[in-house]
């Protein structure tokens, strides 16, 4: 790792996946490997991220985009980057690849997606989660719906094949991406493997997927 500069982690997947499960399972399994994590989340707790949260039923479309997409912006600039700075390995629940699903579910184009995330910090490993749609459905039937997106019963399997574009995506702008199966490993299986597949040194330039062809489900 170079000195002074962290690593960062982002964790993405279809709703009911286990995303909060497998992050709070990663920061226990690098903490006992003696490397400072920190674990944030988006929507953020910031007053901007609040917003987002509380009228994520009402606003749509592009307008809500925009608002995730400057959500995220003063996110990086107000805790990632000065975290990484200290020497922490950042483990964020929701990054780019939710977006360039979540907001494609709600009618947006991938083309205006990936020019919001043009400028935005990429991660030095983008975990995306998967899991059999069906037992995503019924994780989510278990819990209850959260959101507008979980009374759609098509939504699991739409957003696997949205997440799995959106690895691709990633990988072609060339960030390093780990797809895991969380139904097919313990929560504490899951995060050794990501903690083993984090690089030893970040990246030293944002890379953009701006640049990569569009792609659909």
């Amino acid at each position: 790792m170079t000195p002074g500069r962290g690593r960062f982690i982002t964790l993405d997947g279809p709703s009911g996946v286990g995303k909060s499960t497998t992050v709070q399972a990663l920061h226990e399994e690098l903490t006992a490997r003696g490397v400072p994590a920190h674990r944030t989340a988006e929507p953020t707790t910031s007053d901007l991220g609040r917003f987002v949260s509380a009228h994520f039923g009402r606003i749509r479309g592009h307008a809500l985009a925009c608002l995730v997409a400057a959500d995220r912006y003063e996110h990086v600039e107000h805790e990632i980057k000065p975290r990484l700075g200290a020497g922490e390995t950042v483990i964020t629940d929701r990054y780019v690849a939710s977006t360039l699903v979540m907001q494609q579910l709600d009618g947006v184009p991938l083309k205006f997606l990936l020019g919001l995330s043009a400028n935005v910090l990429m991660p030095d490993l983008a975990v995306v989660l998967t899991a059999d749609p069906a037992l995503i459905a019924e994780r989510i039937a278990s819990r209850g719906p959260r959101n507008r997106f979980h009374r759609d019963p098509t939504a699991p399997g739409r957003e696997v094949l949205l997440y799995g574009a959106a690895a691709r995506t990633l990988t072609a702008a060339g960030v390093k991406v780990l797809v895991v199966n969380t139904g097919e490993a313990t929560p504490r299986e899951v995060a050794a493997s990501i903690a083993d597949a984090a690089p030893d040194s970040p990246i030293t330039s944002a890379a953009s997927p701006q640049s990569t062809p569009s792609q659909g489900p």
